[in-house]
């Protein structure tokens, strides 16, 4: 596999990454506003969990939505 090849590959999957935690990111701040001021309210003391345990979750139930149809 050519160096080309790799590097527009690894731009894609990081690309999709990204896409995918925004797209978490704004489904979390439509539904659960609440936690978000939460996590980020944490976020200016320093703690980071609070707003990476909502977007995992948000993340594991879309999983499950999707596989659930599957």
């Amino acid at each position: 596999m050519s160096l080309a090849r790799w590097s527009v590959s690894l731009v894609a999957m990081i690309g999709l990454v990204a896409a995918t935690m925004a797209a978490a990111t704004v489904w979390l701040l439509l539904t659960e506003p609440v936690t978000v001021a939460d996590a980020v309210s944490k976020m200016s003391q320093g703690e980071i969990g609070p707003a990476m345990q909502a977007l995992g979750a948000v993340l594991v139930d879309a999983l499950k939505g999707l596989f659930k149809y599957l």
